[in-house]
């Protein structure tokens, strides 16, 4: 009898653990407007692929071409003080330059927010980039959000959706 009290003692300890809240912020509210702030691309792989399996379409993986590409137009964006998609060369240049072999490519660009959430709404509540987004055929994805704290937008978001396959 000792032991099955015991025991349910026990279980209700471990039943009060488990009701301690997280302190952790998830990556999508982490704000980006600092300088050791990283973005987590499998956060918003996560996301955008959601977001387009709830519109009926496929998911997306993160490519790390594909992040490298972005991170450099967030950079070039965020040094320029400057939101344009064209601020180094149009994407397509950009993609034939790297190498990447992409058959289908689309970029949303935006700068100001300061959280994955944040762009993601932007994105979201605008046309051109919400049709981006769900853009049919796209598998891959780069991210990249780059804090410049001198600037009017403080942080420069960069994200390319892609595929690699024959058309």
């Amino acid at each position: 009898m000792r032991a099955a009290i015991a025991v349910l003692g026990l279980l209700a300890l471990c039943g009060c653990a488990a009701d301690i809240p997280s302190t952790e912020q998830p990556a999508m509210y982490l704000n980006m407007a600092s300088g050791d702030a990283k973005l987590d691309p499998q956060a918003a792989a996560s996301m955008i692929s959601l977001y387009r399996q709830n519109n009926g379409l496929g998911g997306v993986a993160v490519d790390p071409q594909l992040m490298k590409l972005a991170e450099s137009q967030s950079q070039a964006m965020a040094s320029r003080n400057k939101l344009d998609h064209d601020v180094k060369a149009p994407l397509a240049e950009r993609l034939n330059a790297s190498g990447y072999p992409a058959t289908l490519a689309v970029e949303n660009v935006s700068a100001g927010y300061h959280t994955l959430a944040e762009a993601f709404s932007g994105w979201r509540d605008s046309p051109p980039h919400r049709a981006n987004m769900l853009k049919n055929g796209v598998t891959k994805l780069g991210i990249a959000a780059s804090y410049a704290p001198n600037t009017k937008y403080k942080v420069f978001w960069t994200m390319i959706l892609a595929s690699s396959e024959p058309r």
